[in-house]
């Protein structure tokens, strides 16, 4: 990490504009390129516990349910870990729990225990979560309120590039011959010798993981011993905190927060399983996630070049959403390929939709930021419920309607939120 002059303690809630500058960003932006990395191996995930464990899609999508569901149950646990500890440590702490999960994940693998591989997962979305309560509102606060989703878009550009690179590692180094595997267990003359191809397949994770859960801890040592600068821990507050309210903007930014994150999973995890319903095969849907990131990634980028330049963030999610029901319901209207390509520009629409709303929902929340964060943190486990109900619901009206009842309706809540948000004047106090 970059050294910085400024005085080592300074507090998040008061920070001025450009207080900071770029050494900051470019920090915490690395931070995110982990995150990225860590959070969109899930898609392939699916495909390939789907193959190592012989299962069906609702026993592989409890790969994101798992991961997703660390959200509700760690997320105000880690606004009280985050109030005592400041930034710094944090974020090494963040690191260094993510590290242990990535650990566990690969040992369980490797001794063909699933529920013990969902427990890894388990702690990586715990490490997570705290990583995610600690630097959100860092990344909100560092400058001026019109530019936040501009910073936070910088954010998602390493987040979703690392979200691209991810899929393609895994599967050049574990996944490259997924679809053989399938087949040979599938004709396997004996269930020893099907366990024996499995084993073999499943053993390929392992170094991958043992090498991720190294590299994290490295970057908590260094995140606890760089110059960064370690703000002066928020103040420790509970839901019964005077004057905290869930008020209308910060109640409903919880709704549309979930209802986000569930469509944002959806469209990036569930899309291989989405080309599979076509009669797409592995060996080419275990790329499909990488799409999805891509057209986030090209969205990130035209929201640093037009906001607020040429619109406001509020416009621009407004926008956003429209055009997420625009290619939702061309996904239902068309099929093949032409269908997995509408799924997968959803991303394109998603990408300026979080940058916006986070920086919404905590506006004028003052020194219950970290709590207000927090909860809406929580609500990031709406990726663990979307893709689950998608799963169940897909074999009785098909994938493409199941798609669509989930998208369709989730846009149209995230796009009440930002015009009646967007007019609402800024300096009511709403939380």
């Amino acid at each position: 990490m970059s050294s910085l002059t400024h005085s080592p303690k300074t507090s998040l809630s008061r920070c001025p504009a450009g207080l900071f500058g770029w050494t900051p960003l470019i920090s915490t932006a690395g931070l995110f390129f982990l995150i990225g990395f860590v959070t969109w191996l899930n898609g392939p995930l699916i495909s390939f516990v789907r193959v190592a464990f012989s299962l069906s899609d609702v026993g592989a999508f409890l790969v994101p349910l798992a991961f997703y569901i660390a959200y509700l149950l760690f997320a105000l646990p880690a606004a009280r870990i985050a109030s005592r500890t400041g930034l710094k440590s944090g974020l090494a702490l963040a690191l260094a729990i993510m590290g242990a999960g990535s650990a566990l994940f690969g040992q369980c693998v490797v001794l063909r225990s699933y529920p013990g591989a969902l427990g890894g997962l388990m702690v990586i979305g715990a490490g997570l979560t705290l990583l995610q309560v600690t630097v959100n509102p860092y990344v909100s606060l560092l400058g001026p309120h019109d530019r936040a989703a501009q910073r936070i878009a910088i954010m998602g550009l390493c987040n979703k590039f690392a979200g691209i690179l991810a899929p393609i590692v895994l599967a050049a180094m574990v996944m490259h011959n997924i679809g053989g595997v399938a087949e040979q267990a599938q004709q396997a003359a004996s269930v020893a010798e099907r366990e024996a191809i499995l084993a073999g397949f499943t053993n390929a994770i392992y170094w991958p993981y043992l090498g991720m859960a190294a590299l994290l801890g490295v970057a908590a040592c260094a995140v606890f011993l760089s110059n960064l600068p370690d703000m002066d821990p928020p103040e420790t507050l509970t839901l019964s905190s005077p004057g905290f309210l869930i008020t209308s903007r910060l109640g409903f930014g919880m709704v549309a927060t979930f209802l986000y994150v569930g469509i944002e999973v959806l469209a990036g995890d569930a899309i291989g399983t989405y080309g599979q319903a076509f009669g797409m095969p592995l060996d080419q849907t275990r790329f499909f996630t990488a799409f999805t990131l891509f057209a986030m990634m090209t969205g990130y980028a035209a929201g640093l070049c037009l906001v607020p330049r040429v619109l406001s963030q509020e416009r621009c999610m407004v926008l956003s959403c429209v055009g997420g029901i625009l290619f939702a319901v061309a996904a239902y209207l068309t099929t093949g390929y032409v269908s997995v390509l509408c799924v997968a520009l959803l991303g394109l629409a998603n990408a300026m939709i979080m940058p916006a709303l986070f920086p919404m929902a905590i506006r004028n929340a003052g020194r219950h930021v970290p709590l207000a964060s927090a909860l809406l943190v929580m609500m990031f486990s709406g990726g663990a419920c979307t893709p689950q109900i998608f799963v169940l619901i897909k074999p009785y009206i098909g994938v493409q309607a199941a798609f669509l009842a989930l998208a369709a309706p989730a846009y149209l809540v995230l796009l009440g939120y930002g015009v009646w948000f967007s007019v609402v004047p800024s300096t009511r106090k709403t939380v």
